[in-house]
């Protein structure tokens, strides 16, 4: 009998050891669960932490761009054609399309009022020719006279003074007969140089005033030089200092659909508009004559590329106290903020002058908190989703 009691005995500490083990077991294992768990709950609240951006590489900017704008075409010389003499238009000779050359006849005045001015005048110069040849010899008489103390000085003063005035009468005279022969000349209209007739608003029987007077609408003829026509652009302030004096562009025309015309850059107006444009002139031969001034053609102009410029998509700007930004990621993923100045500004992209080069990780649309020096974590790349060139 106490053989079997100690025999229970030894069973029941054998018995709770084991409890014991176990229960210290139990214990150690929740207390390592849950030290894991926290483990495991810091690394991925850190990781959550930590910004995931996704990156594109900025594009040199090599190849050339083009610039289209509208412009309008003028001849290169064009000039209004008025009547430099009063009269009734006799006759005319060339009509609107006419193509002419400097000198040719376009219209003849008559003017009867002229004519009789003229002879008037030639008749008054005949006049003061004889008194003067009367003048030249009294004055030559008074100063013999005068040597022989025949007559006074006073006398032959006179005389000489009447011949000055009678030498003056006549160059009055002839000048003034001079004046109205070239005003006979102008009864003939000619064209001012080689050219196409733009406008006739000339009548025979119309009574025609010399000059322009206060109507601008009153000249007989318009002769335009369509040999060269000059193409006048407004180019916006930004591409201006890309556009230089001799410079290639082509022009388009809605009336020749398949067909471009060479232009070169002559000159600009040296100064920028209140809409913040240059005006630029360009010149465009006209060989053929397809082109007519007053025409509305559209401009291209292929610019060179900026040295330096990258290209990155508009959404990776960051717009801060500081200034205009970008974001770049390190090898060892940390954010850093660069002051960037863009060249250009393309729409959903832009060009920058500086911030980033090609080889950078640049980052798009980064998170408004994002500070310099923080740790970021890169997406993996789902391809080019802004199509940069």
């Amino acid at each position: 009998m106490p053989t079997d009691n100690a025999d229970l005995i030894r069973r029941l500490k054998v018995a709770g050891l084991f409890a014991g083990v176990a229960a210290v077991a139990v214990i150690g294992w929740g207390v390592f669960s849950r030290a894991s768990a926290v483990s495991d709950m810091h690394s991925w609240s850190e990781q959550r932490s930590v910004p995931v951006v996704r990156t594109v590489s900025p594009k040199a900017s090599a190849a050339a761009e083009g610039l289209e704008l509208p412009g309008q075409l003028q001849a290169y010389n064009e000039a209004p054609i008025y009547a430099r003499a009063p009269g009734y238009l006799k006759s005319w000779s060339q009509d609107i399309g006419a193509r002419v050359k400097a000198g040719q006849l376009l219209a003849v005045i008559d003017a009867p009022e002229l004519d009789q001015e003229l002879a008037q005048a030639k008749a008054n110069l005949a006049a003061v020719q004889a008194t003067l040849k009367l003048a030249t010899v009294t004055a030559k008489r008074f100063s013999d006279l005068a040597g022989d103390d025949a007559v006074s000085r006073q006398d032959a003063d006179e005389k000489s003074g009447d011949l000055a005035a009678k030498t003056a009468a006549v160059k009055a005279a002839e000048a003034n007969v001079q004046r109205l022969q070239a005003l006979e000349s102008f009864r003939r209209i000619t064209a001012p140089f080689d050219g196409v007739v733009t406008e006739r608003n000339a009548n025979i029987g119309a009574l025609v005033n010399a000059g322009a007077g206060s109507n601008p609408g009153s000249a007989l003829f318009k002769v335009a030089d369509v040999h060269l026509l000059r193409v006048y652009v407004q180019v916006p302030q930004s591409a201006s200092a890309q556009i230089k004096d001799g410079m290639k562009a082509a022009l388009t025309l809605p009336q020749y659909a398949n067909r471009v015309f060479p232009a070169t850059v002559v000159s600009n107006a040296g100064a920028v508009s209140s809409q913040g444009a240059l005006l630029v002139e360009l010149e465009v031969q006209n060989t053929d004559g397809a082109l007519k001034p007053g025409d509305f053609a559209q401009v291209r102009f292929d610019l060179p590329p900026t040295s330096g410029v990258v290209r990155v998509p508009a959404s990776a700007l960051i717009f801060r106290a500081k200034g205009l930004q970008i974001a770049t990621v390190t090898p060892d993923g940390h954010a850093h903020l660069h002051a960037a100045s863009v060249a250009r500004d393309l729409g959903a992209q832009v060009e920058l002058n500086g911030g980033a080069g090609p080889g950078d990780q640049v980052i798009d649309t980064p998170p408004d908190s994002l500070e310099d020096g923080d740790l970021v974590r890169i997406a993996p790349a789902q391809g080019d989703a802004h199509g940069q060139g």
